[in-house]
């Protein structure tokens, strides 16, 4: 389960953000996550709540924003959204794609108390 390290990479940003800030407590974390990024949502819910554990961010609420996926359309040079990596172009029917963007995850901002 990947989501753990994941989790644990989250908890190292955010102690180091309430070090640097002078923040104790985080109430929400807004996570950004691609619709190509492989995260298994209940997966990081719960490895969220095991890890954060003992953290600024125990008991936070984990809050998950989906991103689409996006790519350049060689065909007619327009960037689409896709569904899957393998989609053909939405809008020309084309099928030189080159994803831009979906395989990301970030924190997008943190509720601090």
């Amino acid at each position: 389960m990947h989501e753990m390290s994941l989790c644990e990479g989250i908890r190292t940003v955010i102690e180091d953000q309430a070090r640097l800030n002078a923040f104790d407590k985080v109430k929400r974390v807004r996570l950004e996550i691609g619709r190509f990024a492989g995260v298994e949502k209940p997966a990081l819910e719960f490895a969220f709540d095991v890890v954060m554990r003992g953290s600024p961010a125990e008991g936070a609420a984990l809050e998950m924003i989906d991103l689409p996926g996006k790519a350049m359309c060689y065909d007619c040079m327009h960037e689409v959204v896709i569904e899957n990596r393998l989609d053909p172009c939405p809008d020309c029917g084309g099928g030189k794609l080159m994803p831009v963007a979906g395989d990301e995850m970030r924190i997008k901002d943190l509720e601090v108390l």
